[in-house]
């Protein structure tokens, strides 16, 4: 289990954190040949319930920066003790941020190390606060780390967010590419938003590939980056 009690956080913080009991597994994302990591997405494996109903209980009792900031933190200390050199990928509430001595806690904790191998992921839900974004976007920046928008195709995250938030990576909804080999609909859909995205110069993750067919098609429409069960589990 993931540990926090020796970081140097607020007293609050640190006894909110007390309460997790989580482990993280992460996924890769690769590049064309299917082989080659680009990065490994983070995902946290809560002990005592899902993902979705840990996010369902704090966002109910309006505690969403505690578990932005058991991410980060928790996270990253999952990827030091497994010794990966790829960049790693961190999901973000598009409704909150680690606070300014949070974020010196975690530099300090991680080191210059972290600079330019980090992903920050920001999720379609479950709102988006400017003010937050804004404080995010210059920590982020400011260590030269790379921002990307997840769900892309679905609900608030589309072309409008792509152009506000200027993302350097854009993760294509599963429901965009699935069976995307046998749907022209779905073709058409995906070139235009491929082509677009990377007339903004954005590089393009399709995700949730699942059959080698998906695959296929996807690399043939010129995405950039890929990850999905076919490709590999999360582990």
């Amino acid at each position: 289990m993931i540990s926090f009690d020796q970081l140097p956080l607020s007293r609050d913080i640190l006894q909110a954190l007390s309460e997790f009991h989580i482990n993280y597994v992460f996924q890769p994302i690769f590049k064309s040949d299917g082989k080659t990591v680009y990065a490994w997405e983070a995902l946290m494996r809560p002990r005592e319930m899902s993902v979705t109903e840990l996010i369902a209980k704090y966002q109910k009792e309006d505690r969403l920066h505690i578990l932005e900031v058991a991410t980060f933190f928790g996270a990253m200390q999952a990827y030091e003790l497994r010794g990966y050199s790829e960049r790693i990928a961190i999901n973000s509430f598009p409704s909150e941020c680690i606070d300014s001595d949070e974020a010196e806690v975690f530099r300090d904790c991680f080191g210059e190390g972290i600079r330019g191998r980090m992903i920050i992921e920001i999720l379609e839900y479950p709102s988006f606060s400017l003010d937050k974004w804004l404080i995010k976007n210059d920590s982020v920046r400011y260590m030269d780390n790379m921002f990307s928008l997840d769900d892309y195709g679905t609900g608030l995250n589309d072309m409008d967010k792509v152009v506000f938030l200027k993302p350097d990576i854009v993760k294509l909804d599963r429901s965009l590419i699935s069976d995307i080999d046998m749907d022209v609909s779905k073709q058409e859909n995906c070139r235009e938003a491929i082509g677009k995205l990377h007339d903004l110069n954005k590089l393009v993750v399709a995700e949730g590939i699942e059959t080698r067919e998906e695959f296929d098609y996807l690399v043939s429409l010129g995405a950039d980056l890929f990850q999905g069960y076919y490709l590999a589990r999360p582990q």
